[in-house]
């Protein structure tokens, strides 16, 4: 992978150049991504906002999260970074969304969701959408570090492709 900073730098580079401005919708990253990102000078040109949403009501309230959605599949479900990422977009003047709900730990993990399982949603406000769950390993640390690393690289490669396609 990539160092944070550069990927923050590509990721950005490539939103200007698609006239694109992006949101997060962060919780066991507690906000990393923003700030990887508002590190790039420059980045209110495609930065609009940040959502912090750690807790269950802060996901509903600020998002418009399902609480249906989070009693039956839980806060670490793709189910439940899908609506983070749309409510991102709903409430922000931004195209496209990043989206991430996880287990860092040390604890919290189960045998269904152990610590280090991360899911994570992109959208923009057309058609595209890409979600997956990962299982990042090492200490909470390098678990949040990892899915902030991540949201960038996929993020930047959907960006790639587009180039590609234009």
């Amino acid at each position: 992978m990539q160092s944070k900073q550069n990927l923050s730098h590509q990721v950005g580079e490539a939103l200007a150049q698609h006239g694109l401005v992006l949101t997060t919708a962060e919780s066991c990253t507690g906000g990393g991504v923003a700030t990887a990102i508002t590190d790039i000078a420059g980045s209110s040109a495609w930065f609009d906002r940040a959502f912090v949403t750690y807790s269950n009501e802060a996901k509903i309230e600020m998002l418009g999260v399902s609480a249906d959605t989070l009693e039956q599949y839980g806060a670490v479900s793709e189910p439940t970074v899908r609506e983070m990422a749309q409510g991102a977009l709903a409430h922000s003047r931004a195209d496209i969304a990043i989206a991430i709900s996880g287990i860092a730990g040390p604890g919290g993990g189960t045998q269904e969701k152990p610590v280090g399982t991360v899911c994570f949603a992109w959208c923009d406000r057309h058609s595209w959408q890409k979600i997956e769950t990962r299982h990042l390993n090492g200490n909470r640390d390098a678990v949040r570090s990892a899915a902030v690393e991540t949201a960038l690289e996929v993020l930047y490669k959907e960006l790639q492709q587009r180039e590609k396609k234009s």
